[in-house]
Parts: structure tokens; C-alpha cells; sequence
């Protein structure tokens, strides 16, 4: 099991070569292609008391936003870099909506944490992206340019979610000096699951990667917080977990520990929903 290919979301208004580069180191190490991905849409016409306050785009436009989109696929193929296969998809639509639906060509998505500041029709929701792509998905904090993966913390939890994130998080974590499973409960009054943590390391066990138990404990705060904590405390660079959400009404949920690590987490995050 590995990574035949990776896809990098590169944001429009202001590409981060931090993230291209750690893609780039990424799809090295794994021999795998790389494809930049990005995109962008037109605002839609305002209307305000009745009159159109600003059209539909022109064809000069859309024009203007293709050729921009093009001089971001060659930024890409610069940072990332001669003598490895890439490719570049871009296109005038909706960027998470391109995304979502690119992902089929790859096996890990890599994209940022933090939403650019700008409109919603040129920046990426990295939250929707976790729960529609079907892939795991990278999350990487800005200023971040490479991760080694050598000391990671599964934070379990017993779903689905959790489940495939660890299945997903093979090909990074085979090689790592340390991995260490932990389950952070969230009421004063839950019972550790010490089966399924046990489970868990065997499973890892017989894809031979060594990992440890943590004692499981009660945040005295934030799951996602205290998972971030513990990562922090063994100098771990990559967090493993399930990405958890529902959609009401059409929008995108988040669970607690989901949207607190897409908020605050200073290290990389593997997340499967």
C-alpha cells in the first residue's frame, strides 16, 4: 500500500510554496505523481432593491481569470520542482467543488489548514473537502515545508472515521521511530476503551509498526486541544485522526475535535472521514 499519486491544492490569490515544497518532499520520498489543483469562479451578479449592481462576467473576464490560473500551474511546476512527474488542473469553477471532485485521481489530498482571507470564490473550505473528497486529506499549518512523519499520534476514537484513518495513515507512518495511540475522553465519567486501544497497536503490529498505549485521560479542556498537547509533548509532526461531521441542510458540520484541530493544530494532520 503507498501513494501512486498526491494532489496539492494551491491557493490562487497567494500560492504557499511551504505546502507545494512538503508535497513535493512527499510525492519524492513515495515515488508518486503530483498534481497541482486550484481554482476560482466569478462572483455572481449582486442585485440590490431590484437592479443588477454588478453583471455577469465578461469573456475579457474569464479570460483574465484562466490566464492567471495558468501562471499558478507554472509557479507550481517551479516550486515543486524538475525531474518528477506533475501534473496541473485548474479551472474557472468553484474551487472546493473542483477539488471534491479531482480528488478521484488521487490517493492523499494536501492542502492547507488555514483559509486564505479573500471571497468564497477563490479560497478552498478545507472542512467541506475532509468530508466529500473519499480520500484522506493532509492538513499542513502554514509555514510548515516538509514532514518526516518519524513520531505521530493516533488519537482513537472507536468510529469509522478513526478506523479508516489509521488504514489511511499506513503508507506515512511504516517507518516512524514512534507512534503513539491515544484516546482522550471527554467526560469525567467515561469509561477507557483499553480493548480497542489494544486493537489498535495489534493492528499496527502486524504491518509492522511498533506503537505504544497511552493512559487514556480526561481533557481538561479540548479533545482536539489535548490531542494537540500530547503531540507536542513527544515532538510528534503528524496527528492521525478521524474527520468527523454531518451536513444540515446542505451546509457542513464540524465535530468538536474535527474543527478544533483544523483550527489550532501546529502540526500536520492526517484526517478520513
Amino acid at each position: 500500500m503507498s501513494f501512486a499519486a498526491m494532489m496539492v491544492h494551491v491557493d490562487v490569490a497567494e500560492p504557499r510554496d511551504d505546502r507545494i515544497r512538503l508535497a513535493a518532499r512527499l510525492a519524492e520520498r513515495f515515488h508518486s505523481t503530483l498534481i497541482g489543483a486550484t481554482a476560482c469562479e466569478p462572483a455572481p451578479p449582486l442585485m440590490y432593491g431590484g437592479v443588477i449592481v454588478n453583471a455577469e462576467p465578461t469573456e475579457g473576464l474569464l479570460q483574465e481569470m484562466s490566464d492567471q490560473l495558468a501562471q499558478v500551474g507554472e509557479h507550481f511546476r517551479k516550486v515543486a520542482g524538475p525531474g518528477r512527474p506533475t501534473e496541473w488542473r485548474a479551472a474557472v469553477e468553484s474551487p472546493t467543488e473542483f477539488l471534491v471532485r479531482e480528488a478521484r485521481a488521487a490517493d492523499l489530498l494536501i492542502i492547507g489548514r488555514d483559509r486564505p482571507p479573500g471571497d468564497l470564490y477563490r479560497t478552498l473550505d478545507p472542512g467541506a473537502v475532509i468530508l466529500r473528497a473519499g480520500r484522506p486529506v493532509l492538513v499542513v499549518p502554514s509555514g510548515v515545508d516538509s514532514l518526516k512523519s518519524e513520531r505521530v499520534v493516533v488519537g482513537w476514537k472507536d468510529t469509522r472515521e478513526a478506523r479508516r484513518a489509521v488504514r489511511d495513515s499506513l503508507p506515512l507512518i511504516r517507518k516512524a521511530v514512534s507512534v503513539a495511540v491515544v484516546e482522550i475522553l471527554g467526560r469525567a465519567n467515561e469509561t477507557p476503551a483499553h480493548t480497542p486501544l489494544e486493537d489498535v497497536a495489534g493492528y499496527l503490529a502486524r504491518h509492522h509498526i511498533a506503537a505504544t498505549i497511552r493512559q487514556p485521560e480526561h481533557a481538561t479542556g479540548s479533545i482536539a486541544g489535548e490531542l494537540i498537547r500530547v503531540a507536542q509533548k513527544i515532538d510528534a509532526d503528524l496527528i492521525v485522526a478521524g474527520g468527523y461531521g454531518h451536513s444540515r441542510l446542505g451546509e457542513w458540520i464540524f465535530g468538536g475535535v474535527t474543527q478544533g484541530l483544523l483550527a489550532a493544530t501546529p502540526v500536520c494532520c492526517l484526517l478520513s472521514h
